[in-house]
């Protein structure tokens, strides 16, 4: 019986050792399959990142080189960018268009702020119905809406270009909205606002010093599209006949191609170092409040 027993004994440890050499194996294959799939995603990743680079970069390399290739045996040259900075009507339509995007920004912030707060916060229930009603801008073609607007709007705000700011404010909220959503989705709004109402902060206390800091990525995407918008709409602007950036380079295309193509380009590049300015004060600005 102590032979029996011992070599059931012996037959349970080479079980055990069986198994244990199973298990093994299947773990070595379970982590081959999963280095090969993280392998297929980070190629199929690289592969979509060098489409969108292509995508994107070809045109404007196309851009670039159509404004500085002059095809009269000089060859590369920057003369399109230097009369650009000198060409008629470009610092007033310029200026103009900085100007409309600094109305616009600070009111659609404004206007978009707490009306996304005050939904999320104490009208959970029409968010969907909030989603609905931003897009619609976007539905209305521009040319309804700037006609619309002309044919009602006092002869006094007619006079003024400032008019374009208040209809921008109306395309602009569709962008703002989203962005301003999406960020108090991210974060606990409830438990905030109550931590802060219990100590005893005012609701503008509120909003200054513990919403606004939690959303700073939300309102620096907002500020980032509407900026991008009121550099790049042409419609309402030549419609409501005056003479924005993007109105003065369709206008300036019959005279010089070249410099109309380089036009473009600048304000592709002021609105990317906007971008990129914006960024950097979020940084800078989260680094200093990590720091505290």
């Amino acid at each position: 019986m102590a032979i029996s027993a011992g070599a059931a004994g012996i037959t349970g440890v080479d079980e055990l050792v069986i198994a244990g050499d199973e298990a093994e194996q299947l773990g070595q294959a379970h982590a081959g399959r999963r280095r090969w799939s993280w392998r297929s995603v980070r190629v199929w990743r690289f592969v979509i990142l060098i489409i969108a680079a292509a995508y994107f970069l070809i045109p404007l390399w196309a851009a670039f080189r159509y404004s500085v290739w002059t095809g009269e045996g000089r060859g590369w040259t920057g003369t399109a960018y230097t009369q650009l900075v000198h060409s008629q009507g470009f610092g007033p339509a310029f200026w103009l268009s900085v100007q409309l995007a600094l109305i616009t920004t600070g009111l659609t912030l404004a206007l978009m702020v707490p009306t996304t707060i005050y939904v999320h916060l104490r009208l959970p229930r029409l968010r969907r119905l909030m989603d609905f009603v931003t897009v619609l801008p976007i539905v209305i073609p521009p040319v309804v809406l700037i006609l619309g607007v002309l044919e009602v709007a006092p002869a006094r705000l007619k006079a003024t270009p400032f008019l374009l700011a208040l209809i921008y404010v109306v395309l602009a909220m569709p962008f703002s909205y989203i962005s301003l959503s999406a960020g108090l989705r991210a974060m606990d709004l409830h438990t905030l606002v109550d931590a802060s109402r219990s100590l005893g902060g005012g609701w503008w206390t509120t909003l200054r010093r513990v919403l606004l800091p939690n959303m700073r990525v939300a309102v620096l995407s907002a500020t980032v599209l509407t900026v991008a918008l009121v550099l790049g709409e042409y419609t309402m602007a030549s419609l409501d006949q005056y003479q924005t950036f993007s109105v003065w380079i369709v206008a300036f295309e019959q005279d010089n191609s070249h410099v109309s193509v380089a036009a473009s380009l600048l304000s592709l590049f002021v609105t990317w170092v906007v971008l990129m300015g914006i960024s950097f004060f979020g940084r800078v600005r989260r680094g200093a409040g990590g720091a505290r």
